[in-house]
């Protein structure tokens, strides 16, 4: 029996024994970015973590860190969610937590638009009557009332000496208000630039 020397490999065979998976060091990094993810997670409340893709196991053994005390014993019980966090899903589990922490684009977008919106009924009549007419079940007297009080309010902070606190009170309920009836399509159109002016 001979034993090929690697001098006498052609290029077809070194092309054969090259290791084309992760290397020590990517592995190392996903498994440290897992153990984190773990951490955050056991950090979470009882009911975000029962909202999370969690299998059985692995939810089990996150209650089970957030109920040990002893620094040691909560290090081991971290790793080892740590390391059955390798057959969770973890991107999905990132992306929920994301959106717990900063809220979802769709989120931010409809504050924005209801403060638009809140802004625009306490500066114009037309603009009231035109969002009456997208939400007809709406109570007409109690949120012609509420923009009453926020305009009133308006008023009296911008006579305010430095120092002295604005009352917010009725512009937050108004807004409140418009969070509660609104629907997606329930708000106005985009202002234009010239509408302002």
């Amino acid at each position: 029996m001979t034993i090929q020397n690697p001098k006498n490999m052609t290029p077809d065979d070194s092309e054969q024994h090259e290791y084309d998976g992760p290397s020590k060091s990517q592995i190392k990094r996903e498994m440290h970015d897992l153990l984190d993810l773990g951490k955050i997670v056991v950090e979470l409340s009882r009911d975000q973590i029962k909202q999370l893709p969690l299998s059985e196991r692995l939810e089990d053994a996150v209650f089970l860190a957030q109920k040990t005390t002893s620094r040691e014993g909560r290090r081991r019980q971290i790793h080892y969610v740590g390391k059955l966090m390798r057959d969770a899903p973890a991107d999905l589990i990132r992306q929920q937590i994301d959106t717990w922490k900063n809220g979802s684009v769709e989120d931010t977008r409809a504050m924005h638009r209801l403060e638009t919106l809140r802004d625009r009924l306490l500066n114009s009549d037309e603009a009231l009557t035109e969002w009456l007419s997208q939400n007809p079940g709406v109570d007409v007297q109690s949120i012609r009332a509420q923009i009453r009080a926020a305009r009133r309010e308006q008023m009296a902070n911008s006579s305010l000496q430095p120092g002295q606190e604005p009352q917010r009170k009725n512009f937050r309920a108004l807004f409140q208000t418009l969070k509660s009836v609104s629907k997606p399509a329930g708000a106005l159109p985009e202002p234009t630039d010239d509408e302002y002016s």
